[in-house]
């Protein structure tokens, strides 16, 4: 059995009804090994498949990732989550989950958040 075969599922809970969440997670899910994680969209689903101590608000508010330990991560550590199960960005998810570049990332991410409804609005009229 390969080594993709083997790993771990994750799952994402992501926003499909923000336009810039819905065109990145469609990236990501064309990618190859994105057929073994679990993608949830948070806008639709029903709130009771949500892990414990996420709320729908939350999950809206911010990209979270359950691990196939059951750990739930947000944010920076979510998306290192993500990247390290696509074998296409494994080396990259590595590095991001390197504890000090860390909150590095989570510092870029909310500087992201901040921004991120004016990007909705320019993304929802194209």
């Amino acid at each position: 059995m390969s080594e993709e075969m083997e790993s771990p599922r994750i799952t994402v809970f992501y926003d499909g009804a923000c336009p810039l969440c819905r065109r990145e997670i469609g990236f990501y899910r064309r990618c190859g090994g994105a057929d073994r994680i679990r993608w949830r969209d948070v806008a639709e689903c029903d709130p009771e498949i949500l892990p414990g101590g996420l709320t729908r608000d939350a999950a809206l508010r911010r990209f979270h990732v359950e691990t196939a330990d059951g750990r739930l991560v947000s944010g920076a550590a979510a998306f290192a989550q993500l990247w390290s199960s696509l074998p296409r960005f494994r080396a990259i998810g590595w590095i991001a989950r390197q504890s000090l570049l860390v909150p590095v990332l989570e510092r870029l991410y909310v500087l992201f958040l901040r921004w991120r409804p004016a990007l909705q609005k320019v993304l929802a009229r194209s």
